[in-house]
């Protein structure tokens, strides 16, 4: 499932940006190879990222995974129901499962990231 509207890395991150502001979650590729999320450590608002940077992390009954920031800008919101339903990140990991909002720095950087078909391909390059 790689939805249509979304910018895509290569950690498996995805962003849906809307009037300057970035949506960052992960993808249901990341949440499947994680398993049942036990824990969302959420960046703190007002932290500056660069794109590239590791943002947070995401922590499963089997690993624990750093999530980075697809393109740089300040923290303008996280999604505070994960901090008592980590899970939603397994059952909506595109919609209420979102973990952080950033205002971008350079909304160009997104223009970069891998698109849903780029994504899709990467994909399948990556279970080979």
């Amino acid at each position: 499932m790689v939805p249509k509207d979304l910018s895509y890395t290569r950690e498996h991150e995805w962003i849906r940006v809307a009037e300057g502001i970035g949506t960052v979650g992960i993808t249901d590729h990341a949440q499947a190879a994680l398993g049942d999320i036990t824990f969302v450590e959420l960046p703190p608002v007002g932290q500056e990222l660069a794109q590239g940077a590791e943002a947070c992390a995401v922590e499963s009954a089997k690993a624990a995974a750093s999530i980075y920031a697809p393109a740089g800008g300040k923290v303008v919101a996280v999604n505070e129901a994960l901090e008592d339903d980590p899970g939603v990140v397994n059952s909506d990991c595109y919609g209420e499962g979102w973990i952080y909002k950033i205002e971008l720095d350079n909304p160009a950087e997104v223009d970069a990231l891998m698109d849903p078909a780029a994504y899709e391909e990467f994909l399948a390059q990556e279970e080979h």
